[in-house]
């Protein structure tokens, strides 16, 4: 497989049309949620959590588990050549966007932690990630973390990190595509992704992860300034405005 994050990508009506996600089967949140006492969710950069499974974090939060956001990085090296975004300044705008997108899921009391790894440059640091991982994690924890051959090198290091950390300690592991969604070729989603469920997220809750999705606004390209295609144009975004999340494992 081809693991380059170039280009438009495969398009949600290519994987609408994928015979594979249309016959995916549906799991059930109570069931993936099982016995579990919290909820730790795992995030390379602040918007991959809310993209890939905001709603399961509000279905969590909605049923009495308690959610823990961990943000490896601040997201601060997305437009490296933007004077007008400059990584001290990105750092400072996603924090509050992530602020504002976990309000928006009713999730601003979830415990919160950011570990301030250079973005781009975590696969140096995946030891040390690792060992706060395993200080954090418990065995009655269900983490959800990156699939580990996402494409994006940070990704998949906070994946290797996450499966460790959770094999050391007992905690049970589940992973989230991101950047699959963009090259993987949909032929060959049975196979990488022979364990994955479908989780249904309800009208009210699709609306709300748009809302969230929407406060991402230097991902977006919604601010002054940004004179480069952004991170997350419609046809990305598109990926993560389904009635359902796609869980691996």
């Amino acid at each position: 497989m081809n693991r380059q994050i170039e280009g438009g990508g495969v398009t949600e009506a290519q994987w609408a049309a994928s015979a594979w996600l249309q016959t995916l089967p549906f799991g059930s949140a109570a069931t993936l949620f099982g016995d579990a006492r919290r909820l730790v969710v795992v995030s390379p950069h602040p918007d991959d959590e809310v993209l890939a499974c905001g709603g399961l974090m509000a279905l969590a939060h909605h049923a009495g588990l308690p959610v823990t956001v961990v943000s490896v990085t601040d997201g601060e090296a997305c437009y490296p050549h933007h004077p007008a975004w400059s990584p001290e300044r990105l750092r400072v705008a996603r924090a509050a966007e992530l602020d504002d997108a976990l309000r928006c899921l009713g999730l601003a009391s979830a415990a919160r932690i950011a570990w301030h790894i250079g973005d781009g440059a975590v696969t140096a640091s995946e030891a040390w990630i690792g060992e706060q991982l395993a200080d954090l994690l418990q065995p009655d924890d269900l983490v959800l973390a990156p699939w580990r051959f996402d494409g994006h090198p940070d990704h998949e290091a906070v994946a290797r990190a996450c499966v460790q950390a959770g094999t050391a300690r007992g905690a049970a592991v589940k992973e989230y595509p991101v950047w699959g969604w963009h090259w993987l070729d949909p032929a060959a989603a049975a196979t990488a992704w022979a364990s994955a469920r479908r989780y249904a997220l309800d009208d009210a809750l699709v609306d709300s992860k748009r809302d969230a999705i929407q406060q991402f606004l230097t991902q977006t390209g919604a601010v002054e300034g940004l004179e480069c295609e952004p991170i997350l144009p419609a046809a990305v975004l598109q990926r993560f405005e389904r009635n359902y999340e796609v869980v691996i494992g």
